[in-house]
């Protein structure tokens, strides 16, 4: 009679007790060590097993801090005024950003037409990842007219916060002029970096934000994780909770 690999009983047995609440969402699961000795195995044994559960969306690990039980969705206001790191903390959520990209380039066609500028104008684009409590939940880009915010590039290298670098440069408010969103899957550098699999469900938004003014400030695209994230819609002439 053929055997049950290893590997998958301690698979089963860890989402049992996660369904039983004994270990509870955002919970770090014992370690390799202790599980290995719990179900009499070597850590091999056990890191495929816990592979096998992060492939499911049930845990996530965290370099140097071990594997955690996924938290349930975050809600995640989008309204007039959206901030991603007010959003997380009211979630009862660690915010973080982590910028991977800082350059200034030619605007292409539809970032010149969100920011209201002339063809081939210079804008600033940052390109990073979102996480929640060590975990990526979303990527983003956002893109900026260099001329009409000089020393936004500096203050992005000293300030993750899109919202903090804007107010040193002289925009100490943003509203929501507009946003869309629709769903893609995952290319295989996005499941990389986002830690699923590829063509795993995204949720994108595209959005333009204006200063009290009027003026567009920033043109940004956010690649949510579909499975990590609850985008939920007010009424663009109310303020976001």
């Amino acid at each position: 009679m053929p055997r049950t690999p290893l590997w998958t009983a301690i698979e089963t047995a860890l989402t049992e007790d996660i369904a039983e609440g004994r270990y509870s969402s955002g919970d770090r699961l014992p370690s390799e060590a202790a599980l290995a000795a719990r179900f009499g195995v070597n850590r091999h044994t056990v890191r495929r097993a816990l592979a096998s559960l992060a492939e499911a969306g049930l845990v996530h690990s965290r370099r140097g801090a071990g594997v955690y039980v996924q938290h349930a969705a975050t809600d995640y206001p989008i309204g007039r005024r959206v901030r991603f790191h007010r959003n997380l903390e009211a979630a009862g959520r660690l915010p973080a950003r982590e910028i991977a990209l800082l350059e200034t380039r030619s605007a292409d066609a539809a970032e010149a037409r969100a920011l209201e500028l002339a063809a081939g104008d210079p804008v600033l684009v940052c390109d990073g990842r979102s996480l929640a409590d060590g975990q990526p939940i979303a990527l983003f880009r956002s893109v900026f007219p260099q001329a009409r915010l000089p020393g936004l590039a500096e203050a992005l290298h000293e300030v993750s916060s899109v919202t903090a670098a804007l107010a040193r440069v002289g925009v100490p408010d943003y509203t929501r002029r507009s946003t869309r969103i629709s769903a893609r899957p995952a290319t295989a550098t996005q499941a990389v970096q986002l830690r699923i699999a590829e063509g795993a469900p995204l949720l994108r938004t595209v959005a333009v934000n204006a200063d009290a003014q009027g003026r567009p400030v920033e043109f940004g695209t956010t690649w949510f994780a579909g499975d990590r994230v609850t985008l939920t819609l007010h009424d663009l002439d109310g303020e976001a909770p």
